[in-house]
């Protein structure tokens, strides 16, 4: 593997000096790969309108093709944060606009391409911002294969267009989790379940392994709910999380939140250890971790 800079006649950032990352990965075979670091780009899916593909400028790495709105990542960057990076800066996505679902990741090893797949929650125009784009546009998933596509795009499409459906959603027994350690929670269960909440909210950004939610070999950034009883019901909201709270029973409003879910087609797994409570949700629909499966996982 070499890394080469861009040639003279090749784009520089629209702002700044050029990033280090901001250079070809050349293989051993020859085949040249942009982003040091490697790259990432975002597929924003608005259900109404259709997913957002940029026009990309005949002088550029596969001109005159459609492709997402994407770029070299920066050193030490995460991908979620270089994909909608790039996607602010070349197509004017608001990064408060979207929310993640899943990456996809293409990794040959001396170079990867992950894929953030993203949905739309506040409708908003794009905006060509940098010279690479020709147009940018909202195709409709069903028209996206009549376009001229990037070959990289175009390999993983149909891939990328069959998760589309997949919506998973956790709901989380609070106080069952906060419940099987032996530290004290029973003295303070709205400042316990606080901790908690906390806890997974970092988690739920860092995004979940395929394995333990029996979703495609992905990493999935699920929709979280935790379901709080009791005392515990004061304890305030945390952005990235739906926080519930249970007026009466709170096996009761997990096995209503978990049926309520998966009859609107989402993929749902209840966190608990409570056996009966277990029975209750796999017959609506659900599958099970349990208590110990997300311990291991914070």
């Amino acid at each position: 593997m070499t890394i080469v800079p861009p040639s003279p006649g090749e784009p520089r950032r629209p702002h700044g000096p050029r990033d280090p990352g901001d250079a070809w990965v050349v293989a051993d075979d020859g085949t040249r790969f942009w982003g040091r670091f490697g790259a990432a780009g975002l597929l924003a899916v608005d259900a109404e309108r259709g997913v957002l593909l940029q026009h990309r400028v005949s002088w550029s790495h596969h001109g005159d093709t459609w492709g997402l709105p994407g770029g070299a990542r920066h050193e030490g960057e995460s991908a979620v944060d270089g994909a909608l990076r790039e996607s602010a800066e070349e197509a004017g996505v608001p990064v408060g606009a979207v929310r993640p679902r899943f990456m996809s990741v293409y990794d040959v090893g001396v170079w990867s391409y992950s894929t953030l797949v993203a949905d739309v929650t506040t409708p908003f125009e794009p905006v060509i911002s940098d010279p690479e784009s020709h147009q940018l546009a909202w195709v409709p998933v069903a028209e996206v294969d009549t376009y001229p596509l990037h070959p990289g795009f175009a390999a993983s499409w149909n891939h990328l267009r069959a998760l589309l459906p997949v919506r998973p959603a956790v709901v989380i027994d609070a106080a069952n989790v906060v419940g099987s350690v032996p530290d004290g929670w029973w003295r303070d269960r709205a400042g316990a379940a606080a901790r908690l909440l906390d806890t997974i909210a970092a988690w739920a950004r860092e995004g979940v392994d395929a394995g333990g939610l029996d979703l495609p070999e992905h990493r999935w950034f699920p929709d979280v709910h935790v379901v709080l009883e009791g005392a515990a019901r004061t304890a305030s909201d945390i952005d990235g999380l739906r926080v519930v709270r249970a007026a009466g029973e709170g096996d009761d409003t997990i096995v209503e939140t978990a049926a309520d879910l998966a009859r609107s087609g989402r993929s749902v797994t209840v966190v608990t250890s409570d056996h009966g409570l277990a029975d209750r949700v796999r017959a609506g629909g659900a599958s099970v971790r349990s208590v110990s499966w997300l311990r291991e996982q914070l």
